[in-house]
C-alpha cells in the first residue's frame, strides 16, 4: 500500500483538529487550529515496508501529508485499510 499525496504512516490515534485536547497540542507547537481540517495523528512513526515481514501497524495506519513534527503530531491525515 503506498500513499499517493503524504507519507504512511501508523499513529496511536487520530482526531479533529477540534477535539480539546489535539488543540492543546497544536496550540504549544504554534500550530494555527484554524488551517487544519483533515485528521490529526498523534504519536506516529513511517511504515515502510507493508506485507510479508514488514512493518506492522497496530493503531491507525493514515496517509498524512504534514509528518514535520518528529512523530509528535503529524497533519493532513486519512484513514486507510492495509490489510491486505
Amino acid at each position: 500500500m503506498q500513499c499517493t499525496t503524504g507519507s504512511l504512516q501508523c499513529c496511536d490515534s487520530t482526531s479533529s483538529s477540534t477535539d480539546p485536547g489535539i488543540a492543546s497540542l497544536l496550540s504549544l507547537l504554534g500550530i494555527n487550529v484554524q488551517d487544519i481540517s483533515a485528521l490529526v495523528g498523534v504519536t506516529c512513526s513511517p511504515i515502510t515496508v507493508v506485507g510479508a515481514g514488514g512493518t506492522s501497524c497496530s493503531e491507525q495506519p493514515v496517509c498524512c501529508t504534514n509528518n514535520s513534527f518528529k512523530g509528535v503530531v503529524a497533519l493532513g491525515c486519512t484513514p486507510i485499510n492495509i490489510n491486505l
